[in-house]
């Protein structure tokens, strides 16, 4: 028999020594730890799948997450708005007419920059050329017709006052002669039939004297009234003229004030028309908003309600100043003006606004959706546990972004937004992740 080597440093000694004899006691086989395993399993399957097995056979419906719009709801300020939409116009944009017929002589181009009075076209027009001188040569001739009344009226005055003195001479005369006459008859010299024909004549003396002393007066007083007539009439006159020299001045069309001539409706040497377009002239110190306003809400909004100004990514602030009282294709223009100096502007861009009407805080809200057309405001599905619930809901105020509910939701609750109509009335529907 072999002895057994010596063992020598640094080899690895055996585990024999270590080694011990395990007893097998008696328990579960192979297959009853599998059975057993499998009703585990089973039993954990059943707790998980349950619930979704439940809401599943409580269904009426499915349809994928991805395909709703879901929102919390939310309690905050509802501040309601009515969107409208409008273009950056210049404050003041005059268009230009032509004060008469004539031929235009344009002085600038479109996209010129102009200052105020500058002269930006002139017309030609013989006939109101024409006119002015016709009323011009009236005028004329009227105020000569004046000067020979006035002559005719001093002379006619003139020639009343001597018959005037003369009936006064001849009345002392006939004095005189009665005084001769009473004498002589006192004295006995003269008989009754001289004397009273003495004292005839200077009554005859007296009533020419004072017929032609009022007959004077009036014929005066005919004259003085003839003469401020024809004052009168050369007043008009120059009024005419006047009319007619201010008219041939605005056949001179200058620029109401520092701006750009932003379009021209006429080309040179064109006839035009009276009142025919010829230019517009835009001042670009200044911008405001055109907006269009729907009709449902015209009655709402009025001259001072605020607004927000959706303008290249930004919000700006702004006020509605007027609203036109005529309704065209459904909506009413008004007038948006900026708060405040906005550098950037351009004519005719266009711009999103918000008509800030009521501001309500503290309210039950979800945003806006689809939901508010397909179930009237008055329907809504809550999901919960991966089911949507439709649920019967009152609205209350009403913004472009938000809805207030005022009854039907809690707080926290998730809401479809999505169009009801895609789940055919369904009470429940499962929503698949």
């Amino acid at each position: 028999m072999a002895q057994p080597l010596p063992i020598r440093a640094g080899m690895i000694r055996e585990t024999d020594s270590m080694d011990q004899i395990v007893v097998k006691s008696p328990g579960l086989s192979r297959r009853a730890k599998i059975l057993l395993g499998t009703a585990v399993l089973a039993a954990v399957l059943v707790a998980v799948i349950a619930p979704s097995l439940q809401r599943w056979m409580r269904a009426e419906q499915s349809i994928d997450f991805e395909r709703l719009r879901i929102a919390t709801v939310t309690r905050g300020d509802l501040e309601r708005d009515v969107a409208a939409q409008g273009r950056i116009v210049a404050a003041n944009h005059p268009r230009l007419y032509s004060p008469a017929q004539g031929i235009v002589t344009l002085n600038v181009k479109p996209g010129e920059a102009v200052r105020g009075g500058q002269v930006l076209a002139t017309l030609a027009s013989p006939e109101l050329d024409a006119q002015l001188a016709q009323e011009r040569s009236r005028l004329q001739s009227m105020e000569s017709e004046l000067s020979r009344a006035e002559l005719s009226a001093r002379q006619q005055n003139q020639g009343d006052e001597q018959t005037v003195k003369l009936r006064r001479v001849r009345l002392e005369s006939a004095r005189r002669d009665l005084q001769r006459a009473e004498k002589l008859r006192s004295e006995g010299l003269l008989n009754e039939v001289e004397h009273e024909r003495s004292r005839d004549a200077v009554r005859v003396a007296e009533v020419e004297l004072e017929q032609a002393d009022q007959g004077g007066g009036l014929a005066r007083e005919a004259r003085l009234f003839e003469v401020a007539d024809r004052r009168q009439q050369i007043a008009r006159q120059r009024l005419v003229v006047a009319e007619l020299e201010r008219r041939i001045g605005e056949l001179t069309v200058r620029s109401p004030f520092d701006g750009l001539v932003a379009g021209v409706d006429v080309q040179d040497r064109d006839a035009v028309a009276q009142n025919a377009p010829l230019l517009t002239v835009v001042d670009l110190s200044k911008y405001e908003v055109e907006v269009q306003i729907p009709e449902s809400y015209a009655d709402e909004v009025g001259a001072g309600t605020p607004a927000v100004i959706s303008w290249g990514g930004r919000e700006l602030p702004g006020e509605l100043t007027a609203v036109s009282p005529e309704v065209r294709s459904s909506t009413v223009q008004g007038t948006v003006a900026f708060q405040g100096d906005v550098p950037g502007l351009r004519q005719n861009q266009r711009v999103s606004v918000r008509l800030l009407l009521e501001k309500r805080p503290g309210v039950v809200k979800v945003p806006r959706g689809p939901f508010m057309d397909s179930g009237g405001g008055r329907q809504i599905y809550v999901v919960e546990d991966g089911l949507a619930t439709l649920r019967t809901i009152r609205t209350g105020a009403q913004s472009v972004a938000e809805v207030e509910i005022v009854e039907g939701l809690r707080e926290g609750e998730a809401v479809v937004l999505s169009d009801i109509q895609q789940f055919n009335g369904a009470k429940t529907v499962l929503v698949r992740r």
